[in-house]
């Protein structure tokens, strides 16, 4: 009973279970950004990735400079999003590239869907959790200053 009470108690208009969620995402997306990054380099310097990619997905980089901004976009962002800085901005970057990774496993590679559909989810949920610092951009006429 005393965990119902604690979870439905507000912290400025915000549940503690919705923050918790928003913590849970924040950090898994972080984690896996992070982590794909950092295999991402390995497989640009030649090495074997200590996990395994999907051989559909490196043939879309025909171009290497494509992948080192890609895999670069996903260790910054990565981290950001673990030190919990700029948040806003890091989901807005990592919009196309979790497109990208859902719409590959989708359409050419299924052998990790599921996991493309909770990087999906994650990534909509923080973006509805932080949909206040998305509202001007989405203004039609915008207030002059």
């Amino acid at each position: 009973m005393w965990l119902f009470t604690q979870v439905a108690k507000k912290e400025r208009g915000v549940t503690i279970l919705t923050k918790l969620w928003m913590q849970i995402c924040r950090i898994f997306l972080g984690v896996m950004f992070l982590v794909a990054g950092v295999n991402g380099y390995f497989v640009i310097l030649g090495l074997d990735p200590f996990i395994a990619t999907s051989p559909d997905a490196m043939a879309l980089f025909e171009f290497e400079y494509l992948l080192i901004i890609e895999k670069s976009l996903e260790v910054i962002c990565g981290v950001l999003l673990l030190i919990h800085q700029f948040i806003p901005l890091v989901l807005t970057i990592l919009s196309p590239i979790t497109a990208n990774i859902f719409l590959l496993h989708l359409f050419l590679d299924p052998s990790l869907l599921a996991l493309a559909i909770v990087l999906v989810l994650c990534h909509g949920y923080l973006l509805y959790y932080y949909k206040d610092n998305f509202i001007a951009i989405l203004e039609r006429k915008p207030k002059s200053s």
